[in-house]
């Protein structure tokens, strides 16, 4: 499975990104996404999940309220729709798939390349 994150850039605080991630090689709907992201000299950490299904979804309480997951499997993508954006959501921001849905990035097995989102204060 292949992973092509976009639509990261730079934007002000309180502004609005979303973010997508376009899957091919396998077969999207028998997996669940993740957002994960890592900011400069800190580790990688969870942001949100989404089933196969996009009937269970779960965030880091640093994004609950802001952000919003999703998924259009007859498209092969998963979206992130970021609002309310903070300086400290600066970081790098991954997508992930797996066959377990859990928080955790040790238990995903595909990764996409990685999207910049810069906010300013």
């Amino acid at each position: 499975v292949q992973l092509q994150a976009s639509g990261g850039g730079l934007v002000q605080a309180g502004g609005s990104l979303r973010l997508s991630c376009a899957a091919s090689g396998g077969t999207f709907s028998n997996l669940n996404m993740g957002w994960f992201r890592q900011a400069p000299g800190k580790e990688r950490e969870f942001v949100a999940l989404i089933s196969w299904s996009g009937g269970t979804t779960n965030y880091a309480d640093s994004v609950k309220g802001r952000f919003i997951i999703s998924r259009d499997n007859a498209k092969n993508t998963v979206y992130l729709q970021m609002n309310s954006l903070k300086p400290e959501d600066t970081a790098v921001y991954y997508c992930a798939a797996g066959r377990m849905i859990l928080p955790n990035a040790r238990k995903y097995d595909y990764w996409g390349q990685g999207t910049q989102v810069t906010v300013s204060s």
